[in-house]
Order: C-alpha cells, then sequence, then structure tokens
C-alpha cells in the first residue's frame, strides 16, 4: 500500500458516518433478500390476475374453436367486425346504457351528496342511510324488486328499464364518492365567494362543483364500470331485443365459448388501455385537484 492510498483510508475513516435512514435499510434487506415473501406473494398474484388475460389473447388467435391449438389465425376477428351483427348490437346497447345511466347517476348523486351535506333538515340521516341500500343489498333481489316494480306500473321491459335500473344502483356510488371528496371541504371558501358578493347559484356553480370533481369524475367511471359488467340486474329488467353485451355472452356461452367473444374482449381491452393512456394527463389533473 502506498502512501496515497493511506492518506486516502485515513479521510475515509475519520468522515462521519451517514445515518441509515428505514427507506435505506429497506433497501438493503430487500437486496440481500431478493425473493422475500412479500415479494413472492406480489408476483403470484400478478400471475393470478393477468395469466388468464394473455390466455384469452392467444386463444383469441387460434384457428380451430376448442382448446386444442391449430395454427396462428385472424378468422375470428374477421367474424366479429364483419359478421357479428347481434354481438355489437349488444355491445353499442350496453355503451349506451353504461354513458347514460352514469351520466343521470352522477347528477343526481352529486347535488344529492351536496345536499346532505349542506343542510340540515329532518330525515336527513334516514335519506342518508336509505341511499347506500343498493350497494349492501344482494343484486338478485334488487333485481326482482326492480322488475316487480316495472310490472306493477305496467312499463314494457326493455332499453328504459334497463337504464332506470342502472341509474339505481349506480347513485350510490356516486354519492358516496361525492360525499368523501365533501369531508375534506374547506367551507371558508364558501364563506369568502358569499362575502365577495357570489349568489348560493354562483357559488355551487363555481366554486362547490370544480372542487368536488376528483369525486365526480371518480364517480362517474365507477358507475360506467360496474354498468358494462352487469349482469344479474339486467337480466331481471331487459326485455326483447334489449340485450346487453353480458346478456349476450352468457346466451352465447350456453353452447360454449365462442373464439369470437375472446376476440371482441381483446379489443375492448385493447380500447381501455389506449383510453386511459390518451387521458393520463387528464386523469392526473383530476387527481391532483
Amino acid at each position: 500500500m502506498n502512501i496515497k492510498q493511506v492518506v486516502r483510508f485515513v479521510i475515509t475513516s475519520l468522515k462521519p458516518a451517514k445515518p441509515q435512514t428505514e427507506a435505506g435499510k429497506h433497501a438493503r434487506r430487500a437486496s440481500r433478500n431478493p425473493f422475500s415473501f412479500s415479494q413472492t406473494v406480489f408476483i403470484a398474484a400478478l400471475i393470478f390476475l393477468f395469466l388468464p388475460l394473455f390466455v384469452l389473447i392467444l386463444y383469441s388467435f387460434n384457428g380451430s374453436k376448442g382448446m386444442h391449438w391449430s395454427g396462428f389465425s385472424f378468422k375470428w376477428y374477421e367474424q366479429l367486425f364483419l359478421h357479428s351483427r347481434d354481438l355489437w348490437r349488444a355491445f353499442w346497447n350496453s355503451v349506451f346504457i353504461a354513458l347514460t345511466s352514469a351520466a343521470t347517476a352522477t347528477v343526481f348523486g352529486t347535488f344529492g351528496a351536496i345536499g346532505v351535506n349542506w343542510y340540515r333538515f329532518r330525515f336527513r340521516n334516514y335519506i342518508q342511510t336509505v341511499s347506500f341500500l343498493p350497494m349492501i343489498l344482494p343484486e338478485i333481489i334488487i333485481g326482482v324488486s326492480l322488475s316487480i316494480f316495472f310490472a306493477g306500473i305496467k312499463l314494457k321491459l326493455g332499453l328504459l328499464t334497463i337504464f332506470i335500473a342502472h341509474t339505481t344502483f349506480n347513485l350510490p356510488f356516486v354519492f358516496l364518492m361525492v360525499m368523501a371528496r365533501l369531508d375534506e371541504f374547506d367551507f371558508s371558501i364558501i364563506e369568502a365567494a358569499r362575502d365577495l358578493g357570489a349568489s348560493e347559484r354562483q357559488t355551487l356553480l363555481r366554486v362547490t362543483v370544480p372542487i368536488c370533481m376528483p369525486g365526480i369524475v371518480s364517480g362517474f367511471l365507477t358507475a360506467i364500470t360496474i354498468s358494462l359488467e352487469d349482469f344479474v340486474i339486467t337480466y331481471f329488467v331487459a326485455g326483447p331485443g334489449s340485450s346487453t353485451l353480458p346478456l349476450y355472452i352468457y346466451s352465447a356461452i350456453r353452447f360454449g365459448v365462442s373464439p369470437v367473444i375472446n376476440a371482441l374482449s381483446v379489443v375492448m381491452i385493447l380500447g381501455t388501455v389506449l383510453l386511459s393512456y390518451l387521458l393520463r394527463n387528464f386523469l392526473k389533473y383530476i387527481a391532483a385537484k
């Protein structure tokens, strides 16, 4: 060891040691044990969630109808886009019901949450409790009760009854998310707006609603998702010619799983990923508000 190395060793040994943070300790433990229990569980959960999707995507390109792989083929996508009119009709019925019911539930749920949070009136706690019942009750009970109700008022089952049913069970989700946002609300902003001469309507539309926008958007997107995948309630309130995508898939799989459904699922997955990618900046902006 030469003189330079000795001097460097002495200077290094005299430097005060940096305090070890909890994050640093955890990182060093993780590097020593790259396959810890938590990481193993995380990887297993990812495989459990995404492996069926990979299988679905793979067999959408299978040339045969069964599980036996007979070669790579696009014929199921050709059949999907060129020879599946009923399937696309059910798909667009689902999209239409999801968007309209989610928008209606968002409007009523938002103003309902603001009204319950702002004002003190008789039966306020009762209304707040009853509004959560569709989230608690089993779907089959809601479906049967709505079916009996529509029969009692002699309303013909169809897209209108599906719209009413989906709006009904979407309302509590929007109500809950907007209420959660209002619980963090700083009411001094409302007082400041009124001191500056804003009316109650101006305060509502220009102050309260923009501040609640993260909860409103979250409720709207949640309502769309729940509406698109609902089967049980829709089964009881749908009429002839008003089949949605879950009902169509249920009717189709009774005769065996068609690879056309696999192809449609792949198209929907790609559409969802693309839409999320395009809206990522908007969603980050909403979440940061």
